[in-house]
């Protein structure tokens, strides 16, 4: 190896290290020779400081990486295992970086840190012979490095009161001929107003002088006030509302493990991280500040694609990507798409089965097995462009229709109307099938261990739950590092074997998987168990309040 060499300059080691974990380091070394990543590392430039020989840049960056694969993502942590773990003194040779040199050179991979994660994990592609046709996509909240209880919010709705007010002032000072009626008033056209009202007779304003200087002062609060808001805006962004003081990157989100006052009870600043799996292994990461992940899901496969050139011919996800947006894309990318819909798991159970199913011929056939056709319906309009109505007639008789109509005002009638969108009617069906496949099985299985137990070793055996950088490019580059360190772990657990563990696949024999239909009578004491139910007792089991009156 040329770069990634070790030395021995010590005559005799008091503690030897043990052989195999020789043969793993060496492995290990051999795999970042292999990939190349020296490549990016040479445009890395270390200055030590003066009167020191310069570190060796390839070993301390196989240290670092080693470290994060045993779980030491913290700087006094890799600083202490350069000294006492013979592993990691057995890659880094006679150096002994301080914990502000790691920090320095670890900050430095922050523009060359994607192509070395992508080299790495092509070159373990290789070793095992992993396909990337099948891959499997989750998301997690990962608590951020910020101070509790500093969050600011998005003062939008403040802003259009603090416009409306300024609006008015500026009508009684004759000056709001030019100033929009509606909307927010820019800080900059209230600073023209402030220097125009200078120029104001204030034979003109009713009061006098005393009156106007009144009006002057109220302006230039609006104005400093209007300056403040903008400015939290601009931190905020587009497609988000609230950042914290310490970071203002981080954003407000609820947890799933809230250490307060139980889940999602509180909010904490926090980043949203994507993993997309294959095989145990971490092909691609992204992290957002999106606070649900269906927005993510397009970002995610866009950025597989930049890395790989092509896009995966099979993926699985959970009903936090079942929406619109993202069938289509599958479907226009060409990518089989095993993913849920929010309302998969009632309509799979038989507890809330789907009243109405959208058929080839462009009717509906609601749960009581009626048809329904397209219908036009005068002084009333869809919500999208793409929904239309259709009416389903003689329910009167129907034994679902206390089931179908318990979200309705009306809760008897002899006819239905539903708003559907049969463009995502169709994918979402066609979603639906795919699913209960014998293939869809063995997915929704292979997902569950796949990916989700990745986040687990992250969280539980890693001990990887918080971000200890802030800002979105430093936390982009610690989760970089934290996936290259996992993808490492499972690297040498089973280097020796020369072989990933297989997916599960289906036994021989096994049918497809159906929808559960419930009788009439067992949705009737459903609705009766429901309705008599206590509010405390219907917040404690999470129904939804609407449903029950």
């Amino acid at each position: 190896m040329t770069h990634f060499t070790i030395s021995e300059p010590l005559l005799l080691y008091t503690f030897p290290l043990e052989a195999k974990k020789q043969e793993k380091l060496d492995a290990f070394l051999l795999l970042l020779e292999k990939s190349g990543a020296w490549k990016y590392l040479n445009e890395v430039r270390l200055d030590s400081e003066l009167g020191r020989p310069q570190i060796n840049k390839f070993r301390l960056f196989s240290a670092i990486v080693y470290c994060f694969a045993l779980g030491k993502s913290s700087l006094r942590e890799i600083e202490a295992a350069c000294y006492y773990d013979l592993r990691v003194v057995y890659l880094i040779g006679e150096d002994r970086p301080s914990s502000s040199t790691i920090s320095r050179f670890i900050s430095l991979l922050e523009n060359c840190i994607t192509p070395i994660f992508i080299s790495i994990v092509q070159a373990i592609v290789e070793e095992f012979a992993i396909g990337l046709d099948t891959v499997f996509l989750d998301g997690s909240k990962f608590e951020a490095n910020s101070n509790k209880y500093k969050f600011v919010w998005k003062p939008t709705t403040f802003h259009l009161r603090l416009s409306e007010k300024a609006l008015n002032l500026l009508r009684l000072m004759h000056l709001s001929d030019d100033v929009p009626k509606d909307g927010i008033i820019s800080s900059k056209l209230l600073t023209e107003k402030l220097t125009e009202s200078q120029k104001i007779d204030p034979e003109l304003i009713e009061g006098g002088e005393t009156a106007l200087k009144k009006m002057r002062s109220q302006l230039y609060e609006y104005l400093i006030q209007s300056v403040e808001y903008e400015e939290k805006e601009a931190i905020c962004g587009p497609d988000r509302n609230s950042y914290y003081k310490t970071d203002h990157d981080a954003t407000a989100m609820c947890l799933k493990e809230d250490y307060y006052s139980g889940l999602g009870s509180q909010m904490h600043a926090a980043y949203n991280t994507q993993i997309v799996v294959c095989r145990g292994i971490i092909v691609f990461y992204y992290l957002s500040q999106d606070r649900s992940d269906t927005r993510t899901l397009i970002p995610t496969l866009e950025g597989f694609k930049s890395m790989y050139g092509c896009y995966p011919k099979r993926i699985c996800a959970d009903a936090g990507y079942g929406s619109f947006a993202n069938y289509k894309y599958c479907n226009t990318k060409g990518i089989e798409a095993f993913i849920k819909y929010p309302s998969w798991n009632g309509e799979r159970t038989g507890r809330y089965p789907a009243v109405y199913e959208y058929l080839e011929d462009g009717t509906v056939s609601c749960l009581g097995g009626r048809t329904g056709n397209r219908v036009e319906i005068p002084n009333r309009h869809p919500k999208t462009q793409q929904s239309a109505f259709y009416k389903v007639e003689n329910c009167t008789n129907c034994q679902f229709m206390a089931y179908c109509r318990r979200f309705m005002k009306e809760k008897e009638g002899n006819e239905r109307i539903f708003e559907v969108m049969p463009e995502y009617v169709t994918l979402k069906q066609g979603a639906r099938d795919r699913l209960l496949r014998p293939e869809g099985i063995e997915m929704r299985v292979n997902r569950s261990y796949q990916v989700e137990g990745t986040f687990g070793v992250l969280k539980q055996n890693m001990a990887y739950t918080r971000f200890r950088r802030r800002k979105l490019a430093k936390v982009r580059l610690e989760f970089a590092l934290t996936c290259l360190g996992l993808n490492i772990r499972k690297f040498l657990k089973f280097k020796k074997s020369g072989k990933l563990p297989t997916y599960w696949k289906v036994p021989e024999g096994l049918e497809a998987e159906t929808f559960k239909k419930p009788s009439a009578k067992r949705i009737a004491n459903r609705l009766k168990k429901r309705k008599n139910l206590q509010p405390n007792e219907i917040a404690k089991r999470g129904y939804r309040r609407k449903g029950m009156r």
